[in-house]
């Protein structure tokens, strides 16, 4: 038993020296290009958000099941457990007056599929899935293509096959 207490202490001295071996700088640049300036301890003001887009246009969906964006601000619509401001016109008994589109029938299911009277706690905080957008530069190269694109690629090359 007395044996394990200096096992410890020498497993921490190595740890120790390895560390000091490594002579790692802790002012080292940031590790990601998207932090400009500053070094690993230095904590920078994090950069301004970019304004929401307010077009109210329905935008196109690039793959199956994805979640519709929010085409409009939502910056101070309150959703917590007492409120939520999504409601006040995408609800079921709202969606008619307000004249926008109704939230999926599917919210109003359990996870066992069984209907609901009112929206399921699962799916109440909306902004866990839907996302409002921002017209701004991708912090690194996106090449997605949607499935479309992919399809009528696969057709041109098919028939360019002799």
């Amino acid at each position: 038993m007395k044996t394990l207490p200096l096992l410890f202490a020498l497993l921490f001295a190595l740890l120790v020296a390895g560390v000091q071996a490594a002579d790692y700088p802790l002012d080292a640049p940031a590790p990601d290009g998207r932090r400009p300036g500053g070094t690993l301890t230095q904590t920078q003001p994090a950069p301004p958000l970019a304004a929401e887009e307010n077009k109210d246009i329905k935008r196109e969906r690039i793959y199956p099941d994805q979640p519709p964006t929010i085409p409009h601000a939502i910056s101070n619509y309150p959703i917590d457990k007492n409120s939520n401001k999504c409601l006040s016109c995408h609800s079921r008994a709202n969606a008619p007056r307000s004249q926008a589109p109704m939230i999926s029938i599917t919210h109003y299911m359990d996870r066992d599929g069984q209907a609901l009277a009112a929206v399921s706690p699962r799916r109440y905080f909306c902004n866990q899935c839907h996302v409002p957008q921002a017209d701004v530069k991708p912090l690194v190269e996106n090449r997605f293509r949607t499935i479309d694109q992919v399809l009528q690629d696969e057709v041109q090359r098919a028939g360019q096959k002799p």
